[in-house]
């Protein structure tokens, strides 16, 4: 009987220990969520009901303008750089002259992006309304310099710079990379794992690097069409 009675106090221990680490998980969760609402930096509007997960790293955010409704999981950059190379990158051996930029980061409505987005602007990245990203996305409106080879080229100018749209409705999916000067045009589907170097028109299915469209919807009946 005593044995009985110690393994149910044992059992009752163990429930009331793991109330205690669920009630303190759920303490910490709603903490986080007030820390990273209560130290989001002052953007170029003001945005309703946006959500960017800790941890995060935003350049400039007074070059960035958002929509309502946006959410960004963790892991997120959101950089509107007004000068290369930025002090944590300069050498006086090699950096000669600083470029400087007026950036603009614009986000629509009701955009997410899951997880680790890198949205990188010098001139322009527009993204518009309802924009679906999966994880580990880049889109940057330039390039580092490689016109040489006899300099590290994290020391050379920035160069190919061209703005960039991805237009309402799109699906950008998991790896992808947007390069300088594309538009993906509307409710486009950009496949994992995808380098998108040239536009996409709307309502296709892209994959590949380079990124090639190989489905078309069609209108009339409703369907995708391979292309």
């Amino acid at each position: 009987m005593k044995q009985t009675v110690n393994v149910n106090k044992a059992e009752l221990m163990k429930n009331y220990i793991k109330k205690i680490f669920a009630m303190l998980g759920i303490l910490l969760f709603k903490v986080q969520g007030q820390i990273e609402d209560r130290t989001l930096p002052t953007f170029a509007t003001y945005p309703k009901r946006l959500k960017i997960n800790l941890p995060r790293n935003i350049a400039n955010p007074q070059h960035i303008y958002i929509g309502d409704n946006v959410k960004f999981g963790p892991g997120c950059f959101l950089l509107a750089l007004t000068e290369y190379p930025t002090s944590k990158m300069r050498n006086s051996e090699f950096n000669k002259a600083t470029q400087k930029f007026n950036p603009v980061i614009k986000i629509g409505d009701n955009v997410t992006a899951t997880a680790y987005v890198q949205i990188s602007a010098l001139e322009r990245i527009t993204i518009e309304d309802d924009v679906m990203f999966a994880s580990n996305v880049f889109v940057g409106d330039h390039q580092h310099g490689y016109q040489s080879a006899a300099t590290p080229y994290k020391y050379q100018p920035i160069w190919k710079i061209n703005p960039i749209t991805i237009k309402k409705g799109c699906w950008i999916g998991q790896n992808v990379i947007v390069m300088p000067g594309v538009t993906i045009g509307e409710c486009s589907i950009i496949g994992a794992n995808s380098l998108v170097n040239k536009d996409i028109p709307p309502k296709c299915i892209a994959v590949g690097s380079p990124a090639t469209v190989i489905k078309k919807w069609d209108d009339q009946s409703q369907i995708w069409i391979k292309s």
